[in-house]
């Protein structure tokens, strides 16, 4: 008599050997006769929660592009996690899908935390996709032909992606450096794709604060003039006058302490990532990223990640110094912000990355 065949209801899984499972042993359960995706199936196994929910204000934005990468080429599957990417409109609004229970991590600014703890509420981040904010700011060629100084911007409306957000920071930030206030501006959320580009070209923004492909769309048909750029280090530490943690992964300490393998897990795509794009360049990043990406414009596109490239984390890694001077930073301009009363060591870990590295050390 002949069997039915067995039906297993199992999600497809890449093969990737876990720290659990050394590499000889995916050899000999090959030899076995193991399939190798059950592997990958009980590494899942011992991960705390498989899926995942991350927030992400302007997922198309160069400024999360690590996140992008680790999700089209499949690093979250092979870390055994099955991740929900919901895009809003900036990092503040997906901040609030955390802080309201409608998501478990963010992929957002360093300085949320800083923000959070403020308030006391303890999050932290653990795993860096930008070492500068790659944020540009720029004026309208049409509606301010005579700029001279940040000064000229008092009683203007400024693009951002949306308020509170980092794209709001660099902007509150510049303006405090010249005497100016945040009242004195009008802020107003853009978005981070498309409605930014005819925000600024219609007029119904005087200056604009946002990241790239954004900034390098306006530039390239000179619609706007860059008065302050910090898709690089070095104008980064010139500006803040210290390393800029920008982009990272970050979330309650409450679930890193209960999911401490997700979160490896998480912290390994995102250094995968990282490592990839530092590989890669632009033209890997272009061919790989969704179409819509591009704005329909793949020559802008791959010059705006260009100039952003420097400001990618090569390894995932916080630097030293960048708790302090984001703390600095925000307590400028934000009288919430008390940084004597921040504790610094709390809004950041390398431990996760480490040992990312540790693992992926030849990715």
């Amino acid at each position: 008599m002949r069997r039915a065949p067995l039906h297993f209801n199992i999600r497809r899984h890449t093969p990737w050997p876990s720290a659990a499972v050394p590499i000889q042993a995916a050899g000999a359960a090959s030899a076995l006769g193991i399939a190798p995706f059950a592997l990958t199936l009980a590494r899942a196994q011992s991960l705390e929660k498989k899926d995942v929910h991350i927030a992400v204000g302007g997922k198309a934005l160069t400024y999360y592009l690590p996140l992008s990468i680790a999700e089209r080429l499949g690093y979250f599957k092979e870390e055994g996690l099955d991740v929900t990417i919901s895009d809003f409109a900036g990092g503040s609004r997906a901040l609030q899908a955390v802080v309201g229970g409608s998501a478990d991590v963010v992929s957002g600014a360093f300085e949320h935390t800083i923000s959070l703890q403020s308030k006391g509420q303890m999050y932290r981040a653990f795993a860096l996709q930008g070492r500068a904010p790659m944020i540009g700011v720029g004026v309208s060629a049409k509606a301010m032909p005579d700029y001279k100084t940040p000064a000229d911007l008092k009683g203007k409306k400024i693009g951002v992606t949306a308020p509170g957000s980092s794209t709001n920071m660099v902007v509150n930030f510049l303006l405090s450096k010249y005497g100016l206030k945040a009242s004195d501006v009008a802020i107003i959320g853009v978005g981070a794709g498309a409605g930014a580009v005819t925000a600024l070209r219609s007029g119904q923004i005087d200056a604009i604060s946002n990241t790239d492909p954004v900034v390098s769309m306006l530039e390239h048909n000179q619609d706007i003039r860059i008065i302050s750029d910090t898709r690089k280090v070095k104008e980064t530490v010139a500006l803040f006058g210290g390393n800029m943690p920008a982009g990272c992964l970050y979330a309650p300490q409450k679930f890193i302490d209960a999911n401490p393998n997700t979160v490896q897990a998480l912290a390994n795509a995102i250094v995968r990532a990282d490592k990839w794009i530092q590989k890669n360049g632009a033209t890997g990043v272009a061919k790989t990223v969704p179409e819509s990406y591009l704005l329909g414009d793949q020559a802008v596109y791959l010059a705006a990640v260009g100039k952003s490239l420097d400001g990618f984390s090569p390894d995932g890694r916080f630097p030293a110094d960048g708790a302090a001077t984001a703390t600095k930073a925000l307590s400028a301009y934000s009288p919430d912000v008390k940084a004597d009363k921040i504790d610094l060591a709390k809004l950041w870990t390398n431990t996760f990355v480490d040992k990312a590295n540790a693992k992926y050390a030849n990715a």
